[in-house]
């Protein structure tokens, strides 16, 4: 009897371990997710039919504008600066001749007019000798003394006629005294700084009643109705600059035009750019000192050719091309690149060429071209 429980108890445990067994892989399976299948994305691109042919070579560069008539302020006198008819201001204009900057000479003034009364008081003392010694010479010397004006610039000393009259004359100290009043004269012409040209005053470093010393800077005065600009252009382009070869050139807007000219071109290679400085000069209105401007020069033309954005050039000789709904990478040689632009050649015509990049785009990527509705 004992033995009979001990086997049901046993056959019972084995039945209900298989039952737990069953129960929990029916609750495990019951619990795995079917997962979707991912779809595969086609990405759309855009594109353009390669036309190979000659591409002109347009070469830009860029420089700032600078008068090609300007002058820096500078005094080469001591004084009070006087108040002008005019404000010695940025954007100021003043016609040629007008004066720009007086410094107060009356102190200078007054040692000119001693000088220039000392001169008169020694050709004064030397009249009698003049008349004993060179009779045939003293009119010329009175006539000289009778028009000096002690108000008015000292006119040149008569011509002398003998070694022995230019002795005499160098001698009692006429030379002398005439050079250096002619010498302070010119020293007093300092005092007023007038505009070599019509122009504009660019900038103002002083005010009236300042104390200006002899090599200060004063100011900036240049013409605004012609510029230069300066750029650089490699050397292997070098024949394309001549001197007197017109230039396209606008501004970073690319809103406005103007027609240059080139003038000047540096002799000398730039040892670290390997480039060579030409200058062009160019007039027109809305231009001004400073102004950033780019400059294009027409090169030579490329032969079965085309151009493409520098942004679709993968690893600088590679460019994605569609075939088939699949993009291919294929090689190509550029030949000139631009700011924004780049000239490539080996580009088979009529090829489907991407016109905007495509992130993450790879060989063998299925796309889908997108075409315009009619």
């Amino acid at each position: 009897m004992k033995n009979s429980r001990t086997i049901i108890t046993s056959i019972l445990g084995v039945l209900l371990l298989v039952g737990a067994y069953l129960l929990a892989n029916f609750f495990i399976e019951s619990n795995k997710r079917v997962r979707p299948q991912a779809k595969q994305v086609v990405k759309t691109v855009f594109t353009e039919t390669a036309a190979n042919g000659d591409v002109p070579i347009i070469i830009t560069t860029n420089g700032t504008l600078l008068a090609k008539h300007r002058i820096d302020i500078f005094s080469e006198v001591q004084g009070i600066l006087n108040p002008s008819v005019k404000e010695f201001k940025p954007g100021v204009s003043y016609k040629k001749g007008q004066t720009l900057i007086s410094i107060n000479s009356d102190e200078f003034y007054a040692n000119l007019q001693a000088q220039k009364s000392n001169l008169y008081n020694v050709l004064t003392s030397v009249m009698p000798d003049i008349r004993l010694d060179y009779p045939n010479e003293y009119q010329k010397w009175q006539q000289y003394l009778n028009e000096f004006d002690v108000s008015k610039t000292v006119k040149p000393l008569p011509e002398t006629t003998s070694e022995k009259e230019k002795f005499f004359i160098t001698g009692r100290g006429i030379l002398t005294a005439y050079y250096n009043v002619k010498n302070l004269e010119v020293r007093l012409s300092k005092f007023h700084i007038r505009a070599p040209f019509n122009g504009i005053l660019t900038a103002s470093l002083v005010n009236e009643g300042t104390l200006v010393r002899p090599g200060q800077k004063l100011g900036e005065f240049i013409d605004p109705t012609i510029f230069e600009v300066g750029v650089s252009v490699k050397s292997e382009y070098a024949d394309l600059l001549k001197v007197g070869k017109n230039v396209r050139l606008h501004n970073l807007e690319n809103t406005r035009t103007w027609e240059g000219k080139v003038i000047r071109i540096n002799g000398r290679v730039d040892s670290q750019t390997q480039t060579i400085t030409a200058f062009i000069e160019v007039a027109g209105e809305n231009l001004k000192e400073g102004q950033y401007m780019e400059v294009a020069l027409e090169g030579k033309t490329e032969q079965d050719a085309y151009t493409v954005s520098r942004k679709l050039i993968v690893d600088n000789s590679k460019l994605y091309i569609v075939q088939n709904d699949t993009l291919k990478l294929i090689d190509v040689n550029p030949v000139y690149e631009n700011k924004n632009t780049v000239v490539v050649k080996d580009i088979p015509n009529n090829a489907q060429v991407l016109s905007k990049a495509l992130p993450g785009a790879y060989h063998g990527m299925l796309v889908n071209v997108y075409k315009e509705a009619k």
